[in-house]
């Protein structure tokens, strides 16, 4: 009886959406009915941008959507730089797990290559699946606008020359990341995604704008130019929600950061020449933190120089790195670590000159390294403030959202967001 009802009741909706727009005849009604859409996933990060830059004068949008969905301040990943937190935010793992343990590195299994920020062999990433890969697997479409990673074969081997790799994932459809692509350019992409048939259309897609960060590295996080990139970022998130909205796609927005940022000058600097003689030992990388490489026969020299108590820095052997910070075990975390006081930085040498400006990647528990976390759509409450969380846990809510499987053995959880969610 009630499966008989339903071409009556389907007849009488259709005409009574005939009667409201009588200009429109009854194939494009059902053109448009079958248009109707399942929520997307869109992951957008903002790097380098802090909680404290959202106000509703100069990040309206962002603003509203906080307020019309969940907004918290979220804890990175130690080190609190760009390559290991992205890739903790899509696979769920701290960094001293994931592998990309720096944004620069080394790995004795390479002797004589150098990881950056520019490598895509698959052998520096394979440690850990990331979600594009996950929903991959379980046929979910993919479309990666601009990720740390995303260009990576994973799970492949290289086999010759640098793009020759033999097996591995990508997502369904990503671009390589280039600065001369405008934050525009990008939202008109992952729109024009969105507008392709069913079949073909992403539903987990990301979005990346990396200006906030560039900005607040050259300018600091309280200057005038850089709340002008904080501005323009909004606005171009602002145009992503209208665009949504004019093609009828409800999506779900998690609006992330991978780290925040904190102001440092030439008048903070620490010259690692006046403490530890150049030839002992291989500076890795340095800046917000030093790590290093001894010479040979010179560990000892090492521990001697830097081991003991100095202002404004603290350095460590690789495995007495506090166990808070989830760091060191990885092999790739260099011998030698030492973290600078918030604000100041190690230097191979004393500056030649006078500057001023930003950097991140110090103690990820500084209230100056929060990241913004913004969620919402259909998927979320309205008004909900959560207490800091750590961005482990990102991964694992996409798999909430994707319908996913959880995950064996991840280091986050979705426990933060069970209020937030409906």
């Amino acid at each position: 009886m009630r499966s008989s009802l339903l071409p009556i009741l389907a007849a009488l909706l259709l005409a009574g959406c005939n009667a409201s727009n009588p200009a429109l005849p009854p194939a494009a009604i059902s053109a448009q009915a079958a248009e109707q859409r399942l929520p997307v996933t869109i992951l957008i990060s903002i790097d380098g941008f802090k909680p404290d830059y959202v106000n509703s004068r100069d990040t309206p949008t962002l603003a509203r959507l906080s307020a019309q969905g969940v907004s918290a301040r979220m804890r990175p990943s130690f080190p609190s730089k760009t390559f290991p937190n992205h890739w903790t935010l899509v696979t769920g793992l701290r960094p001293d797990r994931h592998g990309i343990v720096a944004n620069v590195m080394e790995d004795a299994a390479r002797p004589g290559e150098r990881f950056t920020m520019a490598s895509d062999d698959p052998f520096w990433w394979n440690a850990a699946e990331p979600i594009w890969v996950t929903a991959d697997k379980a046929g979910v479409r993919t479309g990666v606008m601009f990720w740390p990673g995303n260009n990576v074969g994973w799970g492949g081997t290289r086999t010759g020359a640098a793009h020759n790799i033999a097996g591995g994932r990508r997502p369904d459809d990503w671009h390589q990341f280039n600065q001369a692509i405008t934050n525009k350019q990008r939202v008109n992409s992952v729109i024009d995604w969105l507008r392709r048939p069913a079949a073909t259309r992403p539903q987990l897609l990301t979005l990346y704008f990396d200006t906030v960060d560039t900005a607040g590295h050259d300018y600091g996080p309280g200057d005038p130019r850089t709340t002008a990139a904080v501005r323009e970022a909004d606005a171009r998130i602002g145009e992503l929600v209208q665009q949504l909205q004019e093609l009828g796609q409800p999506a779900n927005l998690l609006i992330v950061a991978d780290h925040g940022m904190a102001a440092t000058s030439s008048e903070r600097v620490i010259a690692l020449d006046a403490i530890l003689p150049p030839a002992d030992a291989r500076i890795i990388e340095y800046g917000t933190y030093a790590s290093f490489q001894p010479e040979p026969g010179r560990e000892q020299a090492v521990a001697d120089a830097l081991l003991k108590p100095r202002p404004h820095m603290q350095c460590w052997r690789r495995e007495n790195i506090p166990a808070r910070f989830a760091y060191g075990h990885n092999p790739r975390v260099p011998p030698f670590l030492c973290l600078a006081e918030v604000g100041w930085l190690i230097y191979p040498h004393a500056p030649a000159s006078t500057f001023a400006g930003g950097n991140h990647g110090y103690d990820n528990a500084a209230p100056e390294m929060a990241a913004l976390f913004i969620a919402s759509g259909p998927a979320f409450r309205p008004g909900v403030k959560l207490p800091p969380f750590d961005n482990v846990d990102v991964a694992p809510l996409l798999r909430d959202l994707l319908k996913l499987p959880k995950g064996e053995g991840l280091d986050g959880d979705t426990e933060p967001f069970r209020a937030a969610m409906r």
